[in-house]
């Protein structure tokens, strides 16, 4: 007599059919895995505002058209303001963190406070904070590294740019060393204030950041 399986099926069929199902179910799981939609929140100054430039042409919202063209699933979070420093930031993050529960937090601040002639400590102090907050919640934290001129003396500019890589070291988060590589030089990729960058820049500003930040929105 020949042994019927659950569903009707000959045995051998049966067992055959069960495995068919379940690597279905699990090739299922790992797409969901790998597509799930993720939450990145930036929280940035002018650099990431946009200022003086027409809406939609800053680095955020281009990261956004990029996520479009290769079809990963994020919504991206604009949270940056203009002149804003490391403790408005660090004053602005904890109700920003309650609102959109973010997967991945990309800090961009630090240049308004040297320009301030901050001390380094203080900034390093809010950027600490900040870091922590996020990773409070699970999220993944990308730090966005800048450069001064010696503006206030060689060893302030020096003491603030390792301050990233620090942090980042200690914190065990993402960075990118420097946000501005590739144009900090070139007097033809800023406003006439020679701080802001012009929208031309912004692509290059966003090819900094996504090395960093695509394996994060692609990591399960």
């Amino acid at each position: 007599m020949r042994f019927e399986g659950l569903i009707g099926l000959p045995y051998p069929k049966w067992r055959q059919w069960l495995r068919a199902l379940l690597l279905l179910t699990l090739a299922l799981l790992a797409s969901h895995a790998y597509s799930a939609s993720k939450t990145v929140l930036v929280l940035g100054d002018s650099l990431s505002a946009e200022y003086g430039l027409a809406r939609g042409k800053g680095w955020v919202n281009l990261l956004q058209e990029r996520l479009r063209a290769e079809k990963i699933d994020a919504r991206i979070i604009n949270a940056s303001i203009s002149g804003d420093t490391t403790s408005g930031g660090a004053a602005r993050l904890p109700a920003l963190l309650k609102t959109h529960r973010p997967d991945i937090l990309i800090i961009e601040l630090g240049a308004n406070d040297a320009l301030r002639g901050l001390p380094v400590a203080a900034t390093e102090a809010n950027l600490r904070s900040m870091i922590k907050a996020g990773q409070a919640i699970n999220a993944k934290v990308i730090l966005l590294g800048m450069r001064i001129p010696p503006n206030y003396g060689p060893s302030y500019a020096e003491n603030f740019h390792a301050m990233y890589g620090k942090l980042a070291r200690e914190n065990k988060t993402a960075l990118v060393p420097f946000f501005l590589e590739g144009i900090a030089t070139r007097e033809d990729m800023f406003q006439p204030d020679r701080i802001h960058p012009l929208a031309a820049a912004h692509p290059i500003m966003l090819d900094n950041v996504w090395p960093v930040l695509k394996p994060l929105l692609l990591k399960k």
